[in-house]
């Protein structure tokens, strides 16, 4: 099993906002450039996390993204299930009907404990944690100079 890039990406966008702060604006141009995130992946990645409730997006010459929630309320697990759906590792573990002996079989309760072990150390990570160590995106222009705050 391996992330998707739409995943990876929208991980990269909330770290990158987590990193600026809840309600913080950030234009959809820095979210791109500072997390390395083609636009157009951007743009529909935005729109999955707006409809989670996760960020706003504002519309404009002035608009861009900001962090609905708190870092701390936002888990790995969240963000990534928000943009690729629900973890599974075979098609028996999300729709057990797809096998006569998905109940019975042993490799059938391996991909279960083995799916929600993944989900229960992704939902166990938080943006408030990630961001507090290092990360795979830059920090930004007013970091970068050391002038800190917020736009």
């Amino acid at each position: 099993m391996r992330l998707t890039r739409a995943g990876e990406y929208a991980v990269r966008c909330v770290l990158y906002l987590s990193k600026k702060g809840k309600g913080v604006l950030v234009s959809r141009k820095e979210v791109a450039e500072h997390a390395v995130i083609p636009a157009h992946f951007l743009a529909k990645i935005a729109q999955d996390l707006a409809k989670a409730g996760m960020i706003e997006i504002r519309q404009g010459a002035r608009g861009g993204f900001a962090l609905l929630m708190e870092p701390e309320e936002i888990t790995l697990l969240a963000v990534v299930e928000t943009v690729i759906g629900e973890i599974f590792l075979n098609d028996c573990v999300i729709r057990p009907q797809s096998c006569e002996a998905s109940s019975d079989c042993s490799v059938h309760n391996v991909w279960m404990t083995a799916r929600d072990q993944l989900r229960n150390t992704l939902g166990s990570v938080t943006f408030a944690e990630l961001i507090n160590q290092p990360v795979c995106i830059s920090e930004g222009p007013e970091v970068a100079r050391g002038e800190g705050g917020n736009r």
